[in-house]
């Protein structure tokens, strides 16, 4: 059924495209000419422009022979983490690797390359479908940006699969958290360190005092988090006046997430005014979290398609976020699906061949098992 030479074909070539954030504009016009090859009308909005980027999200849409089936959704991201540039992938004994000090970009060209397969695949066999819409997003990494700024009247799926996490074809992902951002910027008071210390006020020892009295890390089977980066300090001299941190804190549960987020915001308040220092922070809600019942259409959808492509069915959450956070925030119940890749973010980054194969496949049943379902 699918081409599997082609298809990894494609892989590897998309994987050499450099695609940084906010760079994409290389890769959209290489899929928008494969979309409108498709025979889809191929559009993309203005999110770029909004974020700073070179290209918006790419829309793509194929009318079906099936007028009464839902109007499937099937998305990935585009863009690629650091270090990204000059990649060569290598294929050896069935597992692709990058072969320079670099990630592969199977996240999430992992999820592109299997897309454009099963369409291909539907075409050239006549299969039957409903209406299909495809979405590439940009700016994916550091923060769902491309998908918070879509362009939502373009969006019309009633249910959607986004191709885009670890573990492999079968994998279904129900639950994902929200995120908060917290940036945060503590100002004491400068002094010599030497001739007269009692002068000064540390930012560093007032961010050290407030990190080392809150929450971090796992906070419960939903809940995480994290200090990301401190930067402050002139010279070991000078009693550092100013020290700026970011931080992030994650819940599957809004309510935890919410009160995570209060718990740092205070501990750096607290610290600071005990100290006669200012602490000036922001809070940016970067994702809302989803959570999907194993009962709910988009979930029974993607366990009988599964099955049908042979696959074993596994069902979790996971603590990253997606762009499904927003299309499940748009009205489009939308899962996460597996694709295989491992260890992504990391120069260690791997895929099995087979798992391309076997996800292209899965796009294709799911595609037939929409076919079967009439729209309430």
């Amino acid at each position: 059924m699918i081409n599997r030479e082609r298809l990894l074909a494609e892989f590897l070539e998309l994987t050499r495209i450099d695609s940084p954030t906010k760079n994409e504009r290389q890769i959209a016009d290489i899929l928008k000419n494969r979309l409108e090859s498709l025979g889809m009308v191929v559009t993309e909005d203005d999110a770029g422009q909004t974020i700073g980027g070179n290209c918006g999200n790419v829309f793509a849409y194929l009318k079906g022979n099936l007028p009464k089936a839902p109007i499937v959704l099937f998305s990935a991201h585009m863009d690629t983490v650091d270090p990204c540039l000059n990649i060569e992938p290598v294929l050896h004994e069935g597992v692709i690797t990058s072969a320079g000090p670099t990630i592969l970009g199977a996240d999430d060209k992992s999820g592109i390359a299997p897309i454009l397969e099963a369409l291909r695949t539907i075409k050239e066999q006549r299969i039957s479908h409903g209406d299909i819409q495809v979405i590439f997003s940009v700016a994916e990494e550091g923060g769902l940006n491309g998908a918070k700024n879509l362009d939502k009247t373009l969006l019309k799926a009633d249910l959607g699969f986004v191709m885009d996490c670890v573990g492999g074809p079968g994998e279904i992902i129900l639950a994902a958290p929200g995120q908060d951002r917290i940036n945060v910027m503590i100002k004491g008071r400068a002094s010599h360190a030497g001739f007269a210390p009692e002068d000064g006020i540390s930012s560093i020892v007032i961010a050290a005092k407030a990190i080392s009295s809150m929450p971090t890390g796992r906070i419960d089977e939903e809940t995480t988090a994290n200090i990301g980066t401190i930067q402050g300090g002139r010279a070991t001299n000078i009693v550092a006046d100013k020290v700026d941190i970011t931080c992030e804190s994650r819940s599957r549960n809004l309510i935890k997430l919410e009160y995570q987020t209060a718990q740092m915001r205070e501990a750096f308040q607290r610290c600071a005014e005990e100290m006669g220092a200012v602490a000036e922070i922001e809070v940016i809600r970067l994702y809302e979290p989803f959570i999907l019942t194993e009962e709910s259409q988009v979930v029974a959808i993607a366990g009988q398609a599964a099955r049908s492509a042979g696959l074993t069915v596994i069902t979790g959450a996971t603590g990253g976020g997606s762009d499904a956070n927003y299309y499940n925030r748009y009205g489009v119940p939308c899962v996460v699906l597996g694709t295989g890749m491992q260890k992504p973010h990391t120069t260690e980054e791997w895929i099995k061949e087979e798992d391309l194969y076997r996800t292209a496949k899965l796009v294709v049943e799911i595609i037939k098992t929409v076919a079967k379902v009439e729209t309430k």
